[in-house]
């Protein structure tokens, strides 16, 4: 299976785990709100109780006081206002008034407390927590009520718990993040060093083969031409070798930079890409960059765009000047990339061609990123008509 076919599968696996997690969150919230409408609903049938309770303690001589009086104080829990048609305050229970009541005549409302209730008395009032307790034809009296605080925090807790989820979520994913990329980093980095201890051993045989062969009598234009190539991967081995750890770094002019990275490439793109590097002496500047790594991010920005434009076209490269340092664009007039995949093209294993692992761009990315503290992304890409990324360096010169 291809890097880009595993890409694709843990994408439909991401998307799989959110899916489930939104359906298990909605269910959790459709179960709680259910619970809580069921609590409501007894709520509403202990006041309609209570309401009758009162009636019956007004109206009828020869009932069970007692009873009644149990019932009506054995409210504990549920905030409750009973008043007249002028919305007199006749009664109230289990509100946290602001002042203690008057032990002499705890009936007696003043001050603050008969504002809060005043208060409470309005929002109730528009409220659907009231209930007529209809005592003769010229007489009535509303019972207002509020949730009582289990139901309120009840209603409130599956919110609670759905944050106390989702934090515990985001820690789980960002410690899996950091794990995940902490074994990248270790297969990289274990990759990139066995790759060039493996190619140490051929190269220096093949140094030493190249010498023979001048000594042996052989043309020396092609031994030159075989020192360039043993010279050549001698230059990726030591590529691979720096991966993995903090490589060395020295100042150079950007402008010097790009037209060294870009001297390997320039000699064998198609003749019918037109090259064009801007890097005028005006806008250049000084950073610190590690040349081998730099060349191999332009080697590989400017392989990228040949493919794309599949050996016809035009490929600018231009070295501008910024407040914070250096800005490099890269410009082609190839297939292009889709917005959609601006930032997936620099994940491991996407590629848009029918060869190919994917790799390249994941690379640039952490030398540029992790090795010089710079940035690179797409800065614009149309379908069929052209891709441009950009790099930006600090410069040790800053403006």
């Amino acid at each position: 299976m291809k890097l880009r076919d595993i890409y694709d599968s843990r994408r439909v696996w991401k998307f799989s785990l959110v899916a489930v997690s939104i359906a298990l969150v909605v269910t959790f919230l459709m179960i709680s709100n259910r619970l809580v409408k069921n609590l409501a609903a007894q709520e509403r049938e202990r006041m309609e109780i209570w309401a009758d309770a009162t009636r019956e303690l007004i109206t009828s001589n020869n009932t069970d006081v007692n009873f009644l009086l149990r019932i009506i104080k054995g409210n504990n829990t549920i905030p409750v206002l009973l008043v007249d048609t002028d919305d007199n305050i006749i009664e109230q229970r289990n509100f946290r008034l602001p002042e203690p009541l008057d032990p002499e005549n705890p009936a007696e409302l003043k001050g603050k407390n008969l504002k809060y209730l005043q208060k409470k008395l309005q929002k109730l009032k528009n409220s659907n927590n009231k209930i007529e307790i209809k005592i003769d034809e010229e007489m009535s009296q509303v019972l207002y009520y509020e949730d009582s605080t289990l139901l309120r925090q009840l209603a409130y807790f599956p919110y609670i718990e759905l944050a106390v989820l989702i934090i515990v979520m985001a820690i789980a994913y960002f410690a899996l993040i950091s794990v995940k990329r902490a074994e990248q980093n270790r297969v990289w980095v274990g990759l990139s060093k066995e790759t060039a201890h493996q190619l140490g051993t051929p190269i220096s045989s093949l140094m030493a083969w190249t010498q023979m062969l001048g000594e042996m009598g052989v043309d020396g234009e092609i031994v030159a031409d075989m020192d360039k190539d043993v010279t050549r991967l001698r230059t990726i081995a030591d590529r691979f070798s720096k991966i993995g750890s903090m490589p060395e770094k020295s100042a150079m002019s950007v402008n010097s930079a790009v037209a060294t990275g870009l001297q390997y490439m320039s000699n064998r793109i198609p003749k019918r890409v037109e090259l064009h590097i801007d890097t005028d002496p005006e806008r250049d500047c000084q950073v610190m960059l590690c040349q081998p790594l730099f060349e191999w991010v332009m080697e590989n920005l400017t392989k990228n765009a040949v493919d794309a434009m599949e050996g016809v076209g035009r490929l600018d490269i231009v070295v501008e000047r910024e407040a914070a340092g250096a800005l490099i664009t890269v410009k082609d007039t190839g297939k292009g990339i889709a917005r959609k995949n601006f930032k997936r093209v620099f994940n491991p294993g996407f590629t848009t061609k029918k060869r190919g692992w994917g790799l390249g761009l994941t690379l640039v990315k952490r030398i540029i990123e992790e090795y010089h503290d710079g940035k690179i992304w797409v800065k614009e890409s149309e379908p069929g008509k052209g891709t441009t990324f950009a790099i930006t360096l600090p410069a040790i010169d800053k403006r």
